[in-house]
């Protein structure tokens, strides 16, 4: 587990499937703190809480419990991989060994989280894709579309952050509704405008700019940065968002999903931090870390919605991507 993004991810489906921190990190060969430490910094990356209560047997929120049930859609649909021992001695003859079974992803819940439903009518299954920040505020809509229409289930995909990622998610049957981030509408298929987050630069209370009343782009422009992983969906957007900006971005000092650690670093003057949305609104609330004042805003980012062509076949998709935007 050296990724911080994959550590959490495995410690997240852990706490599902035992559902206590404690078990969670015997289970795991970690210690409880790194639970609890790992769980905050996902949360605080997604935007959104998980648990409502971690004391005792843990209680999964109503964002994430379709978190939970998102991760298990995906590794359904996703091929186990075999890992590769190494040579072994030759074993003693056994008659009609059987077969070795394929390893399944450290981070695939060995409970599922999914309740089993009662039996009755099938309920029509509509897949919402959206980045997990965005999904963290439309979950009231989605839970509110559900109470009223029973014979409705609403499941994710966590997986779609660009428009290139919603475009192929909608034509390949994968998602009837998508949202992505954007700086601008995109060609190729059609979509509509949700709301805007502004991008913001933050560093150390203590740093030289978070100090000063305004900063240039040539202030910037020797200042090391801070960075979410490669892998980190909100890492290409906020890039080009930079670049869009005329920001001379230089490689990153710290590339690193783990929050806590991107807070320490910027309040030990490490450098800047790109961020925008519910991330952005949490680091704004960190002590020790400033909001720059920037000479001129950076672009901000595009929250659109799309919607699958067929969509005319399921009069509910429309509906619950009209009611979304009430």
């Amino acid at each position: 587990m050296n990724s911080p993004s994959l550590r959490q991810l495995d410690i997240f489906a852990q706490m599902v499937a035992v559902g206590s921190v404690t078990r969670c990190a015997a289970d795991l060969g970690v210690g409880v703190e790194q639970v609890l430490q790992d769980l905050a910094s996902l949360e605080m990356r997604l935007g959104y809480r998980l648990f409502d209560n971690l004391d005792g047997m843990a209680r999964l929120t109503p964002a994430g419990r379709k978190t939970a049930q998102a991760m298990t859609l995906l590794t359904q649909d996703a091929p186990a991989p075999v890992e590769e021992a190494p040579p072994a001695p030759a074993p003693e003859p056994v008659p009609e060994a059987a077969p070795v079974q394929p390893v399944a992803p450290v981070f695939v819940p060995l409970v599922s989280p999914v309740p089993v439903a009662p039996a009755g009518p099938p309920r029509q299954v509509i897949t919402l894709a959206a980045p997990a920040p965005v999904f963290g505020q439309i979950q009231d809509g989605l839970t509110a579309f559900e109470a009223a229409n029973e014979d409705i289930a609403i499941t994710l995909d966590l997986h779609v952050h660009t428009a290139q990622d919603a475009a192929s998610a909608l034509a390949n049957g994968r998602a009837d509704i998508a949202y992505f981030y954007a700086l601008e509408e995109p060609g190729g298929f059609g979509s509509r405008y949700g709301w805007s987050e502004q991008l913001n630069l933050y560093a150390g209370s203590d740093h030289a700019l978070a100090r000063a009343d305004s900063v240039s782009r040539d202030d910037l422009a020797l200042t090391p940065m801070l960075a979410l992983e490669t892998r980190s969906g909100m890492r290409d957007i906020i890039e080009a968002a930079l670049a869009k900006g005329r920001f001379r971005n230089m490689m990153p000092l710290l590339e690193s999903d783990n929050m806590f650690e991107i807070i320490a670093a910027l309040r030990e003057g490490a450098g800047c931090f790109a961020a925008f949305g519910p991330l952005a609104r949490d680091i704004g609330r960190m002590s020790g870390v400033q909001r720059l004042a920037l000479d001129m805003p950076l672009p901000s980012i595009e929250i659109r919605q799309a919607i699958a062509p067929r969509s005319t076949d399921k009069p509910a998709v429309e509906a619950l991507a009209e009611f979304l935007f009430l």
